[in-house]
């Protein structure tokens, strides 16, 4: 799944991060790596960007550059 198609409040682990070159880069600089925890805060409303929280901060993120990025929805418990 990818980070895009989130519902607000999903919880989920990153996977892959893709992108090419610069962007990917980005991604990794700003602590988004497979294996760590992410959360869709909110979404903008016009449906772009997504304000999501990783590593205790917020980012804020366009759909089309969080398309890039693989999650595996958590199961609630």
């Amino acid at each position: 799944m990818k980070l895009s198609e989130l519902p607000i409040g999903t919880a989920a682990v990153i996977t892959k991060v893709g992108g090419v070159g610069a962007l990917r880069f980005r991604f990794l600089d700003m602590g988004i790596i497979p294996k760590t925890k992410i959360k869709i805060v909110k979404v903008a409303p016009l449906g772009d960007p997504i304000e999501i929280r990783v590593r205790d901060y917020e980012l804020t993120l366009r759909l089309e550059d969080a398309a890039n990025i693989e999650v595996n929805a958590e199961v609630p418990v």
